[in-house]
């Protein structure tokens, strides 16, 4: 493995939340269910299972309630749950093990996703951070937009860097720089790790791609490459966001974790169960399912590999 900074990778499944919060038709609670117990089933563990947001704004998201105390106690389940304030980190810890807060990296982007400034958003963030460790929750922070803003176009680095600074006075656990649109590119990954690297050599780091110019597979590797400790992705490359025109689906986590493993980087993910479960999950969407291991399937075939 020339070049390969890592040996083992983390999958955090996304497409409950992220994935599905896009759909237009509402997928049934038990559809959601489901799809997160295939999840665990087939080896993850860390899984954004809903957002705790106002569902005027999210309607697929109506059911962040009900679905996490459906879920409350899953044997193998690590939930996490997106939060914006401290009404959704309070619906959150009834039931979560982990919380994901947000921070856009555009000021236009940010103020459309979230109703605020970047300043008021990283002042939110401190007070959830907080009152999130007094109740013994885990505490992710994810930088939408850190490649490209769809309202202002390219956002630099050293944009990014100073809210991730800022972000790092509340000790999180781990960062996230999320490509929302799909418009990163290696280049731009390398830069924002080393750069996170820089600011705090101990924190976790993770990377969430979509898909929408094709780029998700070369940024993930460049990602592992620089060292990130986790990957998000989304069984059958579903998803978008609800506030980014023309965002397109997550890196779909079969492709993640067939690319990975056949470069001989562990995930601990069991790639049929994947296909399995894409394929299953195909029939509750609006739109095909874009991954391409759900149509080809693995290589070589199980028969010729048996």
């Amino acid at each position: 493995m020339t070049g390969m900074a890592k040996t083992a990778i983390e999958i955090v499944e996304v497409s409950p939340r992220d994935g599905l919060q896009n759909e237009p038709a509402f997928i049934a609670t038990a559809i959601k269910r489901e799809l997160v117990e295939r999840a665990v089933a087939a080896g993850i563990s860390r899984i954004e299972t809903t957002s705790f947001v106002n569902p005027k704004r999210v309607p697929q998201m109506a059911d962040a309630d009900e679905l996490s105390a459906q879920l409350a106690g899953f044997k193998g389940l690590s939930s996490i749950g997106l939060v914006m304030n401290a009404r959704g980190l309070e619906r959150a810890a009834a039931h979560c093990n982990e919380i994901n807060f947000v921070v856009v990296a555009s000021e236009t982007f940010n103020r459309r996703n979230q109703g605020v400034s970047i300043d008021e958003t990283l002042a939110l963030w401190r007070d959830v951070a907080e009152a999130a460790r007094s109740q013994g929750l885990k505490r992710s922070v994810t930088i939408g937009a850190s490649f490209g803003c769809p309202f202002e176009g390219e956002v630099h680095a050293s944009s990014v860097l100073a809210i991730a600074e800022q972000v790092l006075e509340a000790d999180p656990d781990e960062i996230a720089f999320a490509d929302t649109i799909g418009c990163g590119v290696p280049g731009q990954v390398r830069a924002l790790l080393a750069g996170a690297r820089r600011l705090d050599p101990r924190v976790k780091l993770r990377c969430h791609f979509h898909n929408t110019r094709n780029t998700a597979l070369a940024n993930v590797l460049a990602a592992v490459e620089a060292g990130v400790n986790a990957i998000d992705a989304s069984i059958g490359g579903v998803g978008g966001c609800p506030f980014a025109p023309n965002a397109t689906g997550n890196v779909a986590s079969e492709d993640v974790v067939y690319m990975l493993e056949r470069m001989g980087v562990a995930t601990g993910v069991d790639l049929a169960g994947l296909i399995a479960t894409a394929q299953w999950l195909a029939p509750s969407l609006a739109k095909p399912i874009q991954s391409g291991l759900a149509r080809a399937g693995a290589f070589p075939p199980a028969a010729v590999a048996a």
